[in-house]
């Protein structure tokens, strides 16, 4: 069983990267769950001097999700040629936790445009002792095309890719 914690760095409702998050679930195969992170909008914001023994409860709930994740699976639009402010402040309450250091982590890019947040979180994400799943990211060719995510899974060349990224997934973590 491999289980995948999916956190989408977007908090719109209609996003690509939520939708292609979603999509891994549709495609992801027999012996894999994948679990959507939905807490990204309620966590504090970082301040490492309530990062004590009892962090904040929204804190301690994501720290509990990653640890019972073999891996994690991050979509990130890009704002401003950067990560968004509220991933990164995720990024941020994991960076001292037991939890995330050598956690299995892949990356989907769902706009080719986005190549500047993604260089930021491969750099985040290998400072944080992160196991990027090769390779990282993974480009999905989405511009353009207002494809939910039952499409998205659905379409041969992204489904494709998604699987893709699963098996490297399961390689990584020792568990084809």
């Amino acid at each position: 069983m491999t289980r995948i914690l999916a956190i989408s760095g977007s908090l719109r409702a209609s996003s690509a990267n939520t939708a292609v998050l979603e999509a891994v679930r549709f495609v992801a195969p027999a012996g894999t769950t994948v679990t959507h992170y939905a807490g990204l909008a309620g966590l504090p914001p970082f301040n490492p001097d309530d990062d004590g023994e009892t962090p904040p409860r929204e804190v301690a709930a994501l720290r509990t999700a990653v640890g019972q994740a073999d891996a994690l699976i991050i979509s990130s639009p890009e704002y401003a040629h950067g990560v968004p402010g509220t991933l990164k402040n995720l990024l941020d309450w994991l960076v001292a936790s037991v939890e995330f250091p050598g956690k299995t982590v892949a990356l989907i890019n769902a706009s080719p445009r986005a190549r500047h947040a993604q260089a930021q979180l491969v750099e985040i994400l290998t400072t944080m002792n992160a196991a990027l799943a090769p390779p990282a990211p993974v480009d999905m060719p989405l511009l353009g095309r207002q494809l939910d995510a039952t499409a998205i899974a659905g379409d041969p060349e992204l489904g494709g890719l998604l699987r893709d990224v699963l098996a490297a997934i399961g390689k990584k973590c020792g568990k084809p």
